[in-house]
């Protein structure tokens, strides 16, 4: 069995596209998208971009430094198919998602149903086994000075709390394991959610999620997210598919009755929290929708042989696979900011987390257009006791791109303890402190 699990889960997010789509007209629709500006014109081969910076001193050392992360591991069990019968309904749901997928599973699955509060449990159980208290802890301060979440939030915590009210199946990329909220005999919203684990069980068959495990185990947030969307996508993609084919019209409108009933009250899970974790399915479902428009299942099998590195390539399918990022690095501002700061956190932040953060305080037209034309970005916190001081920089398509962007975050910063550098041809730079003092000591260690 391999260590450090990655889930790819079904939750009511997925419940809720697929319950708009059941009385539809059978094709499986894009969710809604924010207005686009034209697009940036696209290289027709794969850009030169600069090597990342790597050396000592760099965001990239320090990220390897702070992931402690466990790396997935083989050993003599892992790659054996899980032991045990195929439920009747399970192997009905199989044979029925290999019409529509176009190849077959390679070997049988083993699902199970279970409550939700079990789902609740085991995956609360994930969590403690793939990341850290220590990582949550460094992670929650450095989003908290950046603003993203309120103060004294726990990612951690959230994330549980996200688990027990929004996840209802996942399936282990590692072991094979597949669970779902149901019974022997399940509903039609409980076959569905079945159906969208067992997309995700073909797809790993086929091609092999283990990318997915190795970038959540080196802490690569943001390739991990254009890939995770490209899966999660793709699971609801083949889920709608399989509803409109095979539920009864009387079954899709159960679906929409039973998505409404169990759709649970809203929560104070932090919207940019509950954002991240619902972007995969949205954004996902429209890219794969926009693969299989142009291309057909062949365009579809193609993005899993090459996974988007960017959720720009998500967001923009036309700039999928040659307009890749451009490497940004924060250097280490330790020892400028003095005696016993030392590195809390580095993340890579693309256009997702950027539009997501934006939309915490300007426009959501406004937040988009104004993350539409990033290349790049990473941020890298520091800390000493208390005090905390982030740097976020960012690289763009163009100088209009950077003053754009440094526009929106100049209102979306307004009386926070922050400042927007001025523009550097495509650059943009923004800091981050927990307090005025360290704020102060931040842009004279920058200067």
């Amino acid at each position: 069995m391999r260590t450090r699990p990655r889930l790819l889960v079904a939750g009511f997010g997925a419940a809720v596209l697929l319950a708009g789509a059941c009385t539809s007209d059978g094709a499986a629709p894009s969710p809604r998208t924010p207005a686009q500006p034209p697009p940036t014109p696209v290289p027709t081969s794969p850009e030169a971009v600069p090597s990342p910076d790597t050396g000592p001193g760099s965001a990239l050392a320090a990220m390897e430094e702070l992931c402690t992360l466990p790396e997935p591991e083989v050993d003599e069990g892992s790659g054996v198919p899980p032991e045990g019968p195929t439920p009747p309904v399970v192997a009905q749901a199989m044979r029925q998602l290999e019409l529509i997928r176009g190849f077959g599973f390679s070997h049988p699955i083993v699902a199970e149903a279970i409550s939700q509060e079990e789902i609740a449990r085991r995956y609360a159980g994930y969590l403690d086994e793939a990341f850290p208290v220590r990582f949550y802890e460094r992670r929650s301060r450095a989003w908290e000075t950046i603003g993203v979440i309120p103060d004294g939030t726990s990612i951690r915590e959230e994330l549980t709390e996200f688990a027990s009210t929004q996840v209802i199946g996942f399936y282990d990329t590692l072991t094979g394991e597949l669970v779902f909220v149901g019974t022997e005999d399940p509903t039609p919203l409980e076959r569905i959610t079945l159906v969208h684990e067992l997309t995700h069980a073909i797809d790993d068959q086929r091609f092999g999620l283990e990318t997915i495990d190795h970038l959540a185990a080196g802490c690569q947030e943001e390739e991990l997210g254009a890939a995770v969307a490209v899966v999660e996508g793709n699971a609801t993609f083949f889920m709608l598919r399989w509803a409109q084919r095979f539920l009864t019209l009387e079954e899709q409108l159960q679906v929409g009755l039973d998505a409404a009933i169990q759709e649970p009250p809203a929560s104070d899970i932090p919207p940019f929290i509950e954002s991240l974790q619902l972007w995969p399915y949205e954004q996902g479902l429209a890219f794969i929708s926009h693969r299989s428009a142009g291309g057909g299942p062949e365009a579809i099998d193609e993005v899993f042989r090459e996974l988007p590195v960017s959720t720009e390539q998500v967001i923009h399918p036309e700039r999928y696979p040659n307009d890749r990022p451009t490497p940004v690095d924060v250097p280490d501002l330790a020892p400028s900011l003095g005696r016993g700061w030392e590195d809390l956190d580095v993340q890579p932040v693309g256009e997702a987390w950027l539009s997501l953060a934006l939309r915490l305080g300007v426009d959501g037209r406004l937040a988009d257009d104004a993350a539409a034309g990033w290349d790049g970005g990473i941020y890298r916190a520091w800390s000493d006791g208390d005090a905390v001081a982030v740097v976020l920089a960012t690289a763009w398509d163009s100088q209009e791109d950077a003053s754009e962007f440094a526009v929106a975050m100049e209102s979306w910063i307004q009386g926070e303890v922050a400042d927007v550098l001025p523009v550097e041809g495509t650059g943009v730079r923004v800091l981050f402190a927990s307090d005025q003092t360290t704020l102060d000591r931040l842009l004279a260690a920058v200067a």
